[in-house]
């Protein structure tokens, strides 16, 4: 199990927490959970070693694209960064328009 950490400044803040997906074969879980700090953390545990770049790029894409102060905790069982980019908007509209999708 591998775990990666990365932080970086933003402003807009998310009006509620988020849950979706489910952790299984190919997939992954992501929570949003909205923060008071200007900032975003995400923390990503994944089975799959060896991808911190890759990691890295789609998360630093994502924050680029939007600038949500919030902790985002990714428990990943090898999705693609694909799986991750669609992951991570439903949960940017879950916890700013509500109701959860797994």
């Amino acid at each position: 199990m591998e775990k990666l950490t990365y932080s970086f400044p933003a402003s807009k803040t998310v009006e509620q927490p988020a849950h979706v997906g489910v952790v299984g074969s190919g997939d992954l879980e992501i929570l949003v959970e909205p923060t008071d700090e200007k900032k975003t953390v995400v923390e990503i545990r994944t089975g799959i070693t060896g991808f911190q770049d890759t990691w890295e790029k789609v998360i630093e894409r994502f924050v680029s694209q939007n600038d949500i102060s919030a902790r985002i905790r990714i428990n990943d069982f090898g999705a693609t960064p694909g799986v991750v980019s669609i992951r991570l908007a439903q949960a940017v509209e879950v916890s700013t328009n509500g109701a959860n999708h797994n």
